[in-house]
């Protein structure tokens, strides 16, 4: 019974993310989120106590697979973790630049609007992009291990920084309509993270 419980409730959450990505979570009405999941306004407070609840389920949801994400990306990886990094990179810059609303970075989009809103919905993102960040930080420090990343960095603060590069790089892509910022977010992260050249002794 507690499997079908869960089971219902991640179609939900799943079937109103996208709704969130397009339209943000202020503008996005109740009878929406029921008419994507297919599902009566009994069900929806059957699982959810508030909007506000939901919201929060849908970030921690999707902090939850940004992570398995991570993990796939640098921990099942055979490639340096360098590599890895300017991967995952890559991979940013196609889904903020695309056309699509697929796989567009929920804190881009609900940061701004949730923080003075909400305060559970902002401690799910505080919490989500610190784990991200340690994520960041923890394949910094295997590539200072196997030589890929430059050993003079400090892992945390670099990654810290990275992480807000590439949040303002996102938000100015939104402004601008092109992926020049991304693009220069992805030359200057790898100019961070490369070894760098010994003088000549």
């Amino acid at each position: 019974m507690r499997a079908t419980h869960d089971t219902n409730k991640m179609h939900i959450l799943d079937a109103a993310r996208p709704l969130i990505e397009s339209k943000g979570f202020s503008a996005l009405g109740l009878a929406q989120i029921l008419q994507a999941a297919d599902i009566p306004k009994g069900s929806f407070y059957h699982y959810f106590a508030s909007k506000e609840d939901f919201g929060r389920a849908v970030l921690d949801r999707y902090f939850d697979n940004y992570a398995l994400r991570l993990d796939e990306l640098f921990k099942h990886s055979e490639l340096p973790a360098f590599d890895c990094l300017m991967n995952y990179f890559a991979q940013w810059t196609q889904a903020q630049a695309g056309d699509g609303e697929g796989d567009k970075c929920l804190v881009v989009k609900l940061a701004a609007e949730v923080a003075d809103l909400s305060q559970s919905m902002r401690e799910s993102l505080r919490l989500g992009t610190d784990e991200v960040i340690k994520r960041l930080a923890d394949c910094i420090a295997v590539g200072q291990q196997d030589g890929s990343v430059g050993r003079h960095l400090e892992a945390g603060q670099t990654a810290q920084a990275l992480y807000q590069l590439w949040l303002g790089a996102s938000l100015l892509s939104k402004l601008r309509l092109d992926d020049s910022a991304l693009q220069d977010a992805l030359a200057l992260t790898r100019e961070q993270l490369a070894p760098k050249a010994q003088s000549p002794q």
